[in-house]
């Protein structure tokens, strides 16, 4: 039984719904972001209340999409303009650091 999401639940899940399309972030990077947790933990979140969110823009620090879910994060991707090298998000390009857009 998952039950409601938890504080820190939440709180990954706000971050994710932040990412601008076209961009990523690592399990990694979330938990680095929040202060707490690690990847592990960023995956949980994710796999128990991540379908509510762009789940597609939370990856592998190496680029590979997620797990078991790769063909249908590859249409999200070439979709949204997502950097790409071969199957793999291009992080060097891709990589949001969580940081507000630009306005200009």
């Amino acid at each position: 039984m998952r039950g409601d999401p938890t504080d820190y639940a939440e709180r990954v899940l706000d971050v994710v719904e932040r990412i601008p399309p076209g961009r990523v972030m690592a399990y990694g990077d979330i938990a680095e972001y929040l202060g707490e947790g690690g990847p592990r933990q960023v995956g949980r979140v994710m796999a128990l209340w991540g379908g509510g969110v762009p789940w597609w823009r939370v990856i592998r620090a190496d680029g590979s999409p997620p797990q078991c879910h790769e063909r249908r994060a590859l249409q999200h991707y070439r979709a949204e303009g997502t950097p790409l090298r071969g199957d793999r998000v291009d992080m060097r390009l891709a990589r949001w650091t969580g940081e507000a857009a630009e306005t200009g």
